[in-house]
C-alpha cells in the first residue's frame, strides 16, 4: 500500500506506476524487495521480555487465598455510556476476579 506524497490519500498500482486517484499525482513502483523483511531484521525486531508487569499494585482481597494485595487495572467491556470494569489479579496465587460498579 502506498499513500499520495502530496495530498495524503490513497494510490492505486497501475502498470508500474502508482497513482493517486484524489489528485493525480504519480510515482514509480519500486522493487517489491525493499519492502521485503528479511530473517535478520525479523530476528532483531524481537523483543525479550523479563516477566515482570508494569500493573499497579492496591489492597484488595483475595475470594480464593485472602491475600490482601492484588494487581489491577481497567477495561471498558460493556457499552461506552457504562462504566469501565475493574479487574483484579492476586500477586499470591494469581486468581483473576472483577469487580462492577452498581
Amino acid at each position: 500500500m502506498e499513500f499520495c506524497d502530496d495530498c495524503g490519500s490513497m494510490m492505486k498500482a497501475d502498470d508500474g506506476i502508482w497513482e493517486c486517484g484524489n489528485c493525480g499525482f504519480t510515482k514509480p513502483k519500486g522493487d517489491a524487495s525493499e519492502y521485503t523483511v528479511t530473517d535478520d531484521q525479523e530476528v532483531s525486531e524481537v523483543i525479550e521480555s523479563s516477566g515482570e508487569t508494569s500493573l499497579p499494585e492496591t489492597n484488595a482481597l483475595c475470594p480464593e487465598c485472602g491475600n490482601d494485595r492484588a494487581l489491577w487495572y481497567m477495561q471498558q467491556i460493556r457499552s461506552a455510556d457504562e462504566s469501565e470494569t475493574r479487574f483484579f489479579i492476586c500477586t499470591e496465587c494469581e486468581h483473576k476476579w472483577r469487580e462492577d460498579d452498581n
